[in-house]
């Protein structure tokens, strides 16, 4: 049975010394991956592996919290983030690549503003670089893989992102991770978006996203793991790695009344259908 994990990061360093063991168990399991960069370096990284492995891809992009150089504290990580402009003929050359199946992950950020710049300011950095991966997905023909992070307690970058999107269009979407509510999950469905689920549903004590997989039709659902964050139960706390995808499939299957088979079946199916696999 196969498994398409839309979103890790084995590019990182939390694989360095045993990535190969890795994509071997990724293999084993028959799950597909698409490797995601988060600004130059690691994009380029994503796509090298890519293209040393079987049914791995790569997403190249420049992820928000990159745009403006801050401390990011992680439940799994710490560090001080490097400052990089999107750089569009830079990400255009490694796109072009046939192994690179999405621009991202691209998006908004505003769960920490670093302390010398205003929310708007960050808004308007963040959304400039947004808007021209947009762009890119566009003329390349690539999906587009959205980053979305609030402010606690709101549904603020959501709300930006509707927006952005309403007036953009792009063709093909998905929103990676997704922890909004049901009726924000419902707007995005309207403009033609996938929903990411990954190990974040597996423990999740509001009920909040068991609505959304309950509510969210399954011909609408892409899984994803994040890897090497959000490791789902019963590995929580532990390195998160793609072939975990398979208890999130699990759950959905629990929480929708699906056999795990069909689960896997369809979301694979999407997965395909998204980013043209």
């Amino acid at each position: 049975m196969q498994l398409y994990d839309t979103h890790a990061h084995v590019n990182l360093a939390a694989f360095k010394e045993d990535l190969e063991d890795v994509i071997k168990q990724t293999q084993q399991a028959a799950v597909i991956v698409n490797n995601v960069g988060t600004q130059k370096d690691t994009s380029k990284k994503a796509l090298d592996i890519a293209k040393q492995f079987e049914n791995v891809y790569a997403v190249v992009g420049l992820h928000p919290v990159h745009t403006i150089s801050q401390e990011v504290d992680e439940e799994e990580s710490h560090f001080i983030s490097r400052e990089e402009e999107f750089d569009y003929s830079y990400y255009k050359a490694l796109a072009q690549d046939p192994k690179v199946v999405g621009i991202g992950e691209c998006g908004l950020d505003y769960y920490r503003l670093p302390a010398d710049k205003t929310l708007e300011e960050v808004k308007t950095i963040q959304k400039e670089a947004f808007l021209q991966q947009i762009k890119l997905a566009q003329e390349l023909d690539k999906a587009l893989v959205i980053h979305c992070r609030t402010q606690k307690g709101f549904d603020d970058a959501y709300e930006d992102i509707l927006e952005i999107l309403k007036l953009e269009k792009p063709t093909r979407f998905e929103i990676h991770s997704f922890t909004s509510n049901w009726l924000v999950a419902e707007k995005f469905l309207k403009l033609g978006g996938y929903i990411g689920l990954n190990g974040i549903i597996t423990f999740d004590k509001s009920g909040i996203l068991r609505e959304v997989v309950k509510n969210c039709p399954i011909e609408r659902i892409v899984l994803e793991t994040d890897a090497p964050y959000l490791a789902p139960a019963p590995y929580r706390g532990k390195r998160n790695q793609p072939n975990y995808v398979e208890y999130v499939a699990k759950y959905i299957a629990l929480v929708k009344g699906l056999s795990f088979e069909e689960v896997c079946q369809q979301t694979t199916l999407n997965a395909k259908a998204l980013f043209k696999v």
